[in-house]
């Protein structure tokens, strides 16, 4: 193909330019303070603003007696006869307390599943999930209703704390999969109307277990 000298000089001078490096103009402007007010107390209460704005149901639970009694309480007050569970460490923490309705039933006709999760985000109201998680990529979302078991080391301020802590959790090897999820499915595709449930989970529960 015959190029023309003007689109060759303009051409040459681009491969110039990229072959020399040029130093940025404001050196310190990217990347080295957050542009929100890091909160060292009170992650937990933050959480639970953020996260109820979202739609989510936030419980406190002080031991894993109370976990199991608020578990049970909503079972019971949902009429949900099968939740599932395939994190073996939530399994072995509800064992001894005999939930009747934990891995009853077929997988595709549960009422609810229950999950762990990474990490929480306090200042967006957060779940943060991965693919290296026991319950996979698949059950937090084809599940109606997503029950997270959370602890309180869990929790960080900010996106960026998150995929910190992630980093070193994995060593440089993260999972092929890292998603934030930020209440329940929502979206507002069709004449802006806010429709809730439709690409996954239509409540979210976050059960938070103080240590």
């Amino acid at each position: 193909m015959k190029v023309s000298p003007a689109k060759e000089n303009i051409l040459k001078r681009v491969r110039n330019a990229l072959s020399q490096p040029v130093q940025l103009p404001f050196p310190n402007a990217e990347g080295g303070n957050s542009v929100f007010e890091t909160e060292h107390e009170g992650l937990e209460i933050k959480f639970a603003e953020e996260f109820s704005k979202l739609q989510g149901k936030f419980i406190f639970c002080s031991s894993r007696d109370e976990l199991a009694d608020n578990l049970q309480t909503l079972v019971e007050n949902k009429e949900w006869t099968h939740v599932q569970c395939k994190t073996p460490p939530l399994q072995k923490m509800l064992e001894p307390y005999k939930p009747a309705y934990l891995n009853v039933g077929e997988e595709d006709r549960m009422d609810a599943a229950i999950t762990d999760c990474e990490y929480l985000i306090a200042r967006t109201g957060s779940i943060v999930l991965s693919a290296a998680q026991p319950s996979g990529r698949a059950l937090p979302v084809f599940a109606p209703i997503h029950i997270v078991i959370a602890y309180t080391h869990q929790l960080v301020f900010d996106v960026k704390d998150g995929i910190t802590k992630m980093k070193e959790k994995y060593s440089g090897q993260l999972p092929s999969m890292i998603s934030f999820a930020t209440g329940p499915s929502r979206t507002a595709d069709i004449e802006k109307t806010l429709v809730v449930g439709v690409h996954g989970p239509k409540e979210v529960y976050v059960f938070l277990l103080d240590e």
